[in-house]
């Protein structure tokens, strides 16, 4: 070991005993920061991450390596001198070992002087330094194996020129062999074992985040067989002019047999998937607990199928080997309950029948271009998972994400696979087991609670009612009797001591018909199992069949699994009766929710019109509300009072998008609703300089003469969130890294009026925050030049999203019901039916609950355009991609509100996500500056050491010339 590092230190110091290592060293950097900044337009593709740093890595070191080694053996060879070494008391072996070391230690060096890329990247952006590190473990094997090539070029030749040309025509063609420009030339099969013997895929593979040890041991052999070549050429120089013998060919053999098993040990590891390690900070590439979780529950075979072409587009090729590594994954771990299958429709005419006719799926056109003409390509990307008698099907559009670059160049990546996978399962075994008996499926035991008064003081529609409700559950129980018990009790009996603490307890009061009718009466009912209780609703028809769907919508809220119903609240289309008469569809602001909301729960929309959420809900989703009436606030209420989880998006601003943004206060009817819980909105609007960008008009004057031309300004009603703003030990929070919040207003907390009742902060804008009352939404950049707005007031950070977990007192403790008001007015009057024949209304029973229980739960978050079709619209122009932040956090609200943690922990996680702070072009001009000024320190300071190591070997040589 001594005298392999005393060899490596001496070729280190050689390096620098001549321009090479600095002009090394120098065209490193240079050209690094220039593909970074230049080349990959590091600010304007606005990712926080390293990648450009590494893309170009396994291209640029093919030159750099070959002209650091083209002189380690041929100039010995030229000059003379390896016969000496040859000949020394030191072996060949510390001969080439001390030559590659010290290659490695230049390339070490060389990659620390990057170092403050990343660092800085850190300081301006949620950097995930899990493929930092996996870029530079990366880049140190691919250099070894490079290093390896070229010592053994080198040592093939004596003119150095001709050693650079051969090193860099091998490393070229083991980098060609994996690229793109040959491997689209094949089908994915021929390409994927390409790649697999391709330097540069396998670099892409580690640089994701993901070290596997098939990837480093393929490094690890190309440099044990160069190596092994090396030395053997070595061996044949001391053969050179004697006469083959036994030994030489002894030593052949050793070497080929050396040769044999590292390569034979790269096909022997290739089924070994276990051995990886992924470090990115959220397991983006590993299954998660939720995924193991969501296959644990499986009771029937879960088949899932991938349907993919052997031609595909040349974009998404290399997605394809990833997303079957991911299915095998789950097989994996599914075990016996899953199976996956790979199809290709256009080798097989009935898979591609069976995809057609069963799944739907027809091949996608792609526009494919090669060096001499351009085609089409009809290629599948598609995976079908399917679950029992339920299915569905993931496209490309599902699976990938797409963020436009400068000059027309798109980066396509998986948007998240696993995801969408376990989204999908989890979704398919809800649905199933919604069809199946809820009993069936229940963990604990049922008790049904029914409050009733006597006969003799229930109205008559009841009267039926009440018998139907214990046929309802007995026959919803057959074959698990032993599940449910049922319990009648009279709340009035024993001097009503039941009905207070049905009062104190649930908050229950007495029903009436109406306010001609006063006799109060008791008709309330719950499901108990464990400590959950769930109220089971008075249907708004009184006869059998609603009852049934009421108490059936009931039971499923305690089973586990099954999809849950999200009501939604959102404002009509005001031009619906129009479209209607034209045959066309409403639309609706919140179009890329629904769609993604549908994923995952059963979506119903209503406007509550008739004071009565629907039976089957389990969380309501109120949507920029406007002037709701007493009925609708009413409901709402209502609902939160059994036990109900609510999300909210309001504010006193609406904003609406034609030609271009206006701005008009509003109300949304919930204003003095809110205040009774100990909440205000606010009527002003946040502005803060910490904002994301939005394309607005701007006037330019050039030599006396006005243009308007579209640019990116920062947009201050735009907060972007960040860090700590986004509340990270809430699990609605949690895994969003960002936010953009269009048009918000500030929420306050009165901690008096909220009592007892646990308010967590979700999402608070930065300290550079100010408000104003004004309807100003286009900003106005001749008047304000640095953010287009007027600033009022000392900033400060503002709330604008909370989460209520506890009691809640309802509005209409002390008011009378609104519906008991409705059934009044109506005077008993008949109506006529669609036949013209007069018909008695249906009689209207209501009470008011005084209180929740401690399980309500209510997500405010302060802005009308929060998730609209609009904002999204907006930041995904910005962006160049699809913005899906605030879809994402409305999903982690209803998934926490009705305590369904599967998927919280995984949704949002893509490669885009990680976005760099909002700055303005002269911030951006400072990182940029500071690294080319790193760059240039961290050289002077490689030169500085040389020096001082320079002048310490001429003293020490003084020294020894004084001593002789």
């Amino acid at each position: 070991m001594h005298d392999l590092m005393t060899i490596a230190r001496k070729e280190f110091r050689g390096f620098f005993a001549s321009p090479a290592a600095f002009l090394f060293l120098g065209v490193f950097l240079a050209v690094t920061l220039f593909v970074v900044f230049w080349g990959e337009a590091f600010f304007a593709r606005n990712i926080a991450d390293v990648r450009p740093l590494f893309e170009w890595m396994p291209l640029l070191l093919i030159f750099l390596i070959g002209a650091l080694t083209m002189r380690s053996w041929s100039e010995e060879r030229r000059s003379g001198t390896v016969e000496s070494l040859l000949t020394s008391p030191v072996g060949p072996l510390h001969l080439i070992g001390g030559k590659f070391l010290a290659g490695m230690g230049l390339l070490v060096l060389a990659l620390a002087m990057t170092l403050p890329l990343p660092i800085t990247v850190s300081f301006i952006g949620p950097l995930d330094w899990g493929p930092v590190i996996g870029g530079y473990v990366a880049t140190l094997f691919l250099g070894a194996a490079y290093l390896s090539i070229g010592l053994f070029m080198s040592s093939r030749t004596d003119n150095p020129i001709v050693s650079l040309i051969l090193t860099t025509l091998v490393c070229g063609i083991f980098y060609l062999l994996g690229s793109s420009l040959l491997t689209n030339l094949f089908g994915h099969q021929v390409a994927h074992f390409l790649e697999e013997i391709g330097t540069g895929s396998r670099f892409d593979s580690i640089t994701r985040g993901v070290i596997d040890l098939r990837d480093l041991y393929y490094y690890l052999s190309i440099t044990g067989v160069f190596l092994v070549l090396n030395r053997l050429s070595l061996e044949r120089m001391r053969w050179a002019g004697n006469p083959p013998n036994r030994r030489h060919r002894g030593w052949t053999w050793v070497c080929m047999l050396a040769i044999a098993n590292f390569v034979v040990a790269n096909a022997w590891l290739t089924p070994v998937s276990s051995a990886r390690a992924d470090i990115t900070q959220s397991q983006m590439y590993s299954l998660s607990d939720a995924t193991y979780h969501e296959l644990d529950q499986l009771h029937e075979p879960l088949v899932i199928r991938g349907y993919f072409s052997d031609k595909t587009h040349p974009l998404l090729a290399p997605l394809v080997p990833r997303i079957r590594d991911l299915l095998q994954e789950y097989a994996i771990a599914g075990g016996k309950n899953v199976q996956v299958q790979f199809l290709d429709p256009t080798k097989d005419h009935a898979v591609e029948e069976q995809a057609a006719s069963r799944y739907g799926i027809k091949p996608v056109p792609f526009q494919t271009a090669s060096r001499y003409q351009s085609s089409v390509v009809n290629a599948y990307f598609n995976v079908v998972v399917s679950y029992g008698d339920q299915y569905e099907v993931l496209g490309f559009r599902d699976l990938i994400d797409v963020k436009s670059q400068s000059d027309n160049k798109l980066d396509v990546a998986l948007k998240s696979p696993e995801y969408e996978l376990t989204r999908t399962i989890h979704k398919l075994v809800s649905t199933y087991r919604a069809g199946d008996n809820a009993f069936a499926t229940l963990d604990q035991p049922v008790t049904f609670h029914g409050y009733f008064s006597s006969g003799q003081k229930l109205p008559k529609e009841l009267v039926q009612l009440k018998g139907n409700v214990t046929d309802i559950l007995k026959d919803m129980a057959k074959g698990h009797e032993d599940k449910l018990s049922i319990q009648i009790e009279d709340p009035d009996a024993n001097g009503g001591k039941l009905g207070d603490q049905l009062t104190e307890q649930y908050g229950y009061q007495p029903r009436i018909a109406s306010l001609t009718d006063p006799q109060p009466f008791w008709f309330n009912m719950t499901l108990q199992s464990g400590d959950n209780v769930v109220p089971v609703p008075l249907p708004d028809t009184l006869d059998k069949a609603a009852m049934k769907r009421s108490v059936k919508a009931a039971l499923q809220r305690l089973t586990p699994g099954v999809l849950k119903t999200v009501t939604v609240v959102a404002p009509q289309d005001p031009m619906a009766r129009m479209r209607q008469m034209r045959g066309m569809p409403p639309q609706s602001q919140y179009q890329k929710l629904m769609a993604a909301l549908k994923d995952n729960v059963r979506v119903k929309q209503s406007q509550l019109s008739d004071g009565k959420v629907p039976a089957e809900t389990d969380l309501l989703l109120v949507l920029a509300p406007q002037d709701l009436d007493d009925k609708q606030r009413f409901a709402i209420d209502q609902f939160l009072m059994r036990g109900g989880r609510i999300v909210m998006a309001t504010s006193p601003f609406k904003v609406s998008a034609g030609r271009s943004l206006s701005m008009e206060k509003t109300k949304s009817g919930l204003e003095d609703w809110l205040a009774q819980m100990g909440i205000t909105i606010q009527k002003k609007m946040v502005l803060d300089a910490q904002s994301s960008s939005l394309p607005v008009p701007v006037t330019r004057n050039v030599g006396g003469m006005n243009f308007r031309e579209i640019q990116m300004v920062p947009y201050a009603p735009f907060p972007d969130l960040r860090g700590d703003e986004l509340n990270p030990k809430h699990p609605v929070t949690r895994s969003l890294d960002q936010m953009t919040l269009g048009w918000a207003s500030p929420i306050t907390i009165d901690k008096k009026t909220m009592g007892d009742r646990k308010v967590t902060r979700l999402l608070e804008s930065s300290p550079q925050t100010w408000t104003t009352d004004g309807t100003q939404a286009i900003p106005n950049m001749n008047q304000y030049p640095q953010l287009g707005f007027a600033t009022q007031g000392e900033p400060k950070a503002q709330t604008l999203a909370v989460a209520i977990k506890g009691q809640f007192q309802s509005y209409y403790a002390d008011r009378q019901s609104p519906l008991a008001q409705s059934a009044d007015d109506q005077g008993g009057k008949a109506t006529k039916n669609a036949k013209g024949k007069k018909q008695a209304d249906k009689p209207t029973f209501t009470s008011v609950i005084k209180q929740s229980p401690d399980s309500s739960r209510l997500v405010l978050i302060a802005s009308n355009a929060f998730a609209s079709d609009t904002m999204l619209n907006l930041v995904s122009q910005e962006l160049g991609t699809v913005y899906t932040k605030p879809i994402d956090m409305v999903q982690n609200a209803i998934d926490w509100s009705l305590e369904d943690p599967g998927l919280l922990a995984i949704r949002g996680q893509t490669q885009f996500a990680r976005t760099l702070v909002p700055m303005d072009n002269d911030t951006q001009r400072f990182w940029e500056y500071l690294n080319y000024g790193l760059a240039a320190l961290a050289l002077l300071l490689v030169w500085l050491w040389r020096r001082s190591v320079r002048a310490g070997d001429r003293r020490r040589y003084q020294r020894i010339l004084a001593e002789v």
